[in-house]
């Protein structure tokens, strides 16, 4: 039986520009298994996950459930869960970490505050290597968990990376997937050796392109004009890029974005909609689809920034 990510894979569909959206990720460890909605559907308190789900609502903030590789089907409760937040902003990135032992207690955390890049003191710095993301939520989508666990469970082994499983990154299609943090790059498609060249150069401020969905911080249309420009440019700092401004062609078919370095360079990016043909299923369980894709179709330099 043919799944979503090889039927994605055989057309070719592109991972750029593909990214969930999300400003700051509150990452809560859950062991035990999870459920389609994890924040209801697992050993969390349902009652806490919709809070927190409310919390987070329109803040920027995108939260998920983690656990380490390994067996996890038991009944195992932690005495304390581990959190990290981490905040994707270009040269304004930041990871903290903590311990708690409700998951109640996120609550009371200000998350417009978060969402707009403030951590308010929230735990300690995280000292560590890059934080590695897997997604391996099977009951969202069994390529999650076929795809992903292996790669969760061969990156931990390494010793690279802080590696964590992790609910839900999107697109079930490109699985496995792989969110990168302090800097908020998500990549799909991806095989070992690709996770750790990406862990790698994280570790020196850098991103590689090569499997690249984009960056979280920014919507899908910065997506794509980050990534155009990063190829054009042969720039992989980091912090060197900022989408400055985003706006919408009048007829829907696309948009204009502003990218800018930090160097005073800047870029004029059209992006252009269409949608994916043939149709084919953006998930194992649902029906064909033709999603949106998303593609840098001019680059004009520009002087200065605005």
């Amino acid at each position: 039986m043919s799944t979503c990510t090889t039927a994605s894979a055989e057309l070719g569909e592109p991972v750029g520009a593909t990214a969930a959206t999300a400003r700051t990720w509150l990452l809560i460890e859950q062991p035990g298994p999870w459920g389609a909605k994890a924040l209801t559907g697992s050993r969390l308190d349902p009652a806490v996950g919709r809070a927190l789900d409310r919390a987070a609502d329109g803040t920027g903030v995108r939260i998920a459930l983690i656990r380490r590789p390994g067996r996890h089907a038991d009944s195992h409760t932690p005495a304390r869960h581990r959190v990290h937040i981490g905040h994707t902003a270009p040269g304004r990135g930041w990871v903290r970490s903590d311990t708690v032992a409700d998951p109640a207690e996120l609550v009371e955390l200000d998350f417009a505050a978060l969402g707009a890049g403030s951590h308010d003191g929230f735990g300690a710095a995280h000292a560590g290597p890059p934080l590695a993301l897997v997604c391996t939520n099977g009951r969202r989508d069994r390529c999650c968990a076929v795809r992903g666990r292996p790669l969760a469970a061969e990156l931990a082994a390494s010793g690279g990376a802080d590696t964590w499983e992790v609910t839900h990154l999107g697109g079930h299609r490109f699985s496995p997937t792989m969110l990168v943090l302090p800097y908020g790059y998500v990549y799909g498609r991806v095989d070992g050796r690709v996770a750790k060249d990406a862990l790698e150069a994280a570790r020196s401020g850098r991103i590689v392109l090569d499997g690249c969905r984009g960056r979280s911080t920014w919507d899908r249309p910065g997506q794509a004009a980050d990534l155009a420009v990063r190829a054009l440019a042969g720039e992989d700092l980091e912090d060197a890029l900022t989408v400055r401004r985003t706006v919408a062609e009048p007829d829907g078919s696309g948009w204009s974005v502003l990218v800018a370095h930090t160097d005073g360079r800047a870029w004029d990016v059209t992006v252009a909609r269409t949608a994916a043909q043939p149709p084919r299923p953006e998930s194992c369980d649902g029906p064909l689809g033709t999603p949106a894709l998303l593609e840098a179709t001019g680059i004009t330099a520009v002087t200065g920034r605005s």
